[in-house]
Formats: structure tokens, C-alpha cells, sequence
């Protein structure tokens, strides 16, 4: 009889091993399941470049950046316009109408449709390499940290070794997840930018695009020698 009780008593604690399993594995797949989902409902955009395209995927946790981008593409906002602002191992930034018809060596990044978004920080969006993100302008003119009502910039960055995002963390009072201390140390990006600047999309195709620009040559005030010129497209 006891031994019989041993082996229901193992039999039970299986089964129940088996369903958390199946549980636990149920959740993931679920999970899953719905990234894919707003994967596949996100908007996208493509930028072209003389160094060839990059499609932009826009976070829908992010509406009003998502919904203002969308519009002034579609209405070819930034047609024409330049990468203005280039600095290497750190982003290239765009969306300046002013640069549309500027004159060489003309200063730039002033410019805008002439009205500002509310900062929209979503905690799991930061700036890893190929994130897209608001420029705006600093925190004395603008303690609410809104973003420009159209330029943004792309993150190229750099890889960052752990003691320093240790120092970015307590100067800054913040504490990075294990994700973004993995994408940090091993894909590089800019994690001093993290919970000032509104992340609203991401590079999902061209990441080399960026790379290229990044390289281009600037002068005293980052803008390339050349003109990196844009046209957009909505695409989805």
C-alpha cells in the first residue's frame, strides 16, 4: 500500500510538472504570438538616400510621433530634405525643412512645421543602434522635454562597456534592464539619450545605410560636405 501511494504521489507531482510546463510554454507562445501580431500592424516607412534605403518600422505605443510622422511623409514633408547633422558613433539627423534649399555650408536645425509633440517615454523603447528618435530642443528652453514637430535622428552609437553604462546610471538615477545592458555591451547604441528623447521607431531593413552616412564627411557644425539628400514613402 505504501508503495503504491509513492507512486500515485510521483505520478501527480509529473502531471503537474507537465502542465506548468505546458503552462509556462503556453504563455511564451502566446507571447509570442502577439509580437507578431503588432509586428505586423505597425506602419513603416522608407527613406532613400544616395547610399542606398532603410525602412523604418514606427511603434504604435508611440501614437502621436507614429501618426504625426506618418502624415508629413505623406504629405512630403521631408522630400528633398537633408541628413543636416551628422556626427559618427553617435546618429544622423534629419528633418529640417530649411535644409531643403540650403545654401552650402548654410547652419541648420532650426526649422520645423512650427508646433511641438509631448514627449511619449515608453519604458523597453531606448536607443540601440537603429532606433529613431525626436530631436527636440534642451531641458532650460524645454522642461517637458517635447519633441520637434519633424526632425528626428537614427542611431549609429557605439558599443558601450559595462562600466560605463555603471557611471550613466548613477549620475542619471536610473537602472538599465538585462536587455538593454545585453543590446548595449554587444550592438552598441546611445544610452545616455535613454528617457529624454522620445524613441518612436526602429530601422528594420538598411542598418548599413547608416553606417555610411555616419561616415561622410562634416564640417565645424556636422553637416556633410556633400548633401545627403532624402525622399520618403509610406509603405505600410
Amino acid at each position: 500500500m505504501k508503495r503504491n501511494t509513492l507512486l500515485l504521489s510521483a505520478l501527480i507531482w509529473f502531471l503537474t510538472l507537465g502542465c506548468g510546463n505546458s503552462t509556462a510554454r503556453n504563455q511564451y507562445e502566446q507571447a509570442d504570438a502577439k509580437e507578431a501580431v503588432e509586428q505586423e500592424q505597425r506602419r513603416q516607412v522608407q527613406i532613400s538616400t544616395p547610399f542606398g534605403d532603410m525602412i523604418l518600422e514606427l511603434y504604435n505605443e508611440t501614437p502621436l510621433h507614429r501618426d504625426n510622422f506618418i502624415k508629413l511623409v505623406e504629405e512630403g514633408f521631408y522630400d528633398q530634405t537633408l541628413f543636416h547633422r551628422v556626427i559618427e558613433n553617435f546618429m544622423i539627423q534629419g528633418g529640417d525643412p530649411h535644409s531643403r534649399d540650403a545654401a552650402p555650408g548654410e547652419r541648420l536645425g532650426v526649422g520645423g512645421p512650427g508646433y511641438t509633440i509631448p514627449a511619449e517615454f515608453i519604458p523597453g523603447k531606448f536607443h540601440h543602434k537603429g532606433a529613431v528618435a525626436a530631436a527636440r530642443q534642451g531641458d532650460q528652453a524645454n522642461p517637458r522635454r517635447e519633441s520637434s514637430g519633424s526632425q528626428f535622428y537614427i542611431v549609429q552609437g557605439r558599443v558601450v562597456p559595462a562600466q560605463e553604462l555603471d557611471i550613466i546610471e548613477e549620475r542619471a538615477g536610473k537602472v538599465f534592464t538585462n536587455e538593454q545592458r545585453r543590446v548595449y555591451t554587444t550592438e552598441g547604441g546611445t544610452p545616455h539619450l535613454d528617457d529624454t528623447y522620445t524613441v518612436f521607431g526602429r530601422v528594420i531593413s538598411g542598418m548599413e545605410v547608416i553606417d555610411k552616412i555616419a561616415a561622410v564627411q562634416t564640417d565645424g557644425a556636422n553637416r556633410p560636405l556633400e548633401d545627403v539628400r532624402v525622399t520618403m514613402k509610406v509603405i505600410r
